[in-house]
């Protein structure tokens, strides 16, 4: 399998989304999906995306498809279009399936699950997923989706400092998959 991390915002209780909306607009968040999810090692590659139909319709147009990644969606539906050049999958192992097919993973440096709700579910329990990159909300919100339980599985390895933006504190947090085979924080 593919390996993967996860690159999620959340709210002290696991809040990811309101309506089909993320409930607050950082830049500073913005700028770090960004970052993390266009950023090589390697220039002559580039890291892909795997969100669900609902992730990819909550886009605004300009950013439809995200620029500079490979985009994947996950859909049952057969007959959405997609733009020239977005792949299109029945499911996250479909889609892991996908990008090591057809040369595309020798062109890809990291694979990142960037939502919704039902992709994260299945991302966390899946041993390929490795690494869990969050910025954590310091302010609770009124949602009515969340990021599942995950601490089970994952440790903490690292805390940026705290950012505030519009009166809403944030950090950056990564953890690994405590059987990666990777020493545990104490």
């Amino acid at each position: 399998m593919t390996p993967f991390n996860i690159i999620v915002a959340m709210d002290p209780d696991r809040g990811i989304g309101k309506d089909g909306r993320i409930p607050w607009q950082l830049k500073g968040d913005l700028r770090h999906f960004r970052e993390m999810t266009t950023t090589t090692r390697d220039k002559n590659k580039r890291n892909a995306v795997i969100m669900g139909r609902r992730t990819w319709d909550s886009l605004p147009d300009p950013f439809r498809p995200l620029p500079g990644r490979i985009n994947v969606v996950i859909t049952r539906n057969e007959q959405l279009r997609l733009p020239e050049g977005v792949m299109k999958a029945g499911g996250l192992a479909q889609a892991l399936e996908l990008l090591d097919e057809k040369g595309i993973r020798k062109t890809c440096e990291t694979v990142f699950v960037i939502g919704g709700a039902q992709i994260y579910e299945q991302a966390v329990r899946l041993k390929g997923c490795r690494m869990i990159f969050s910025t954590q909300i310091l302010h609770s919100f009124p949602c009515d989706t969340f990021f599942p339980p995950f601490a089970d599985c994952f440790y903490q390895t690292s805390a940026s400092q705290r950012h505030k933006e519009d009166r809403i504190e944030y950090l950056f947090a990564e953890y690994r998959r405590k059987d990666s085979g990777q020493p545990q924080a104490v």
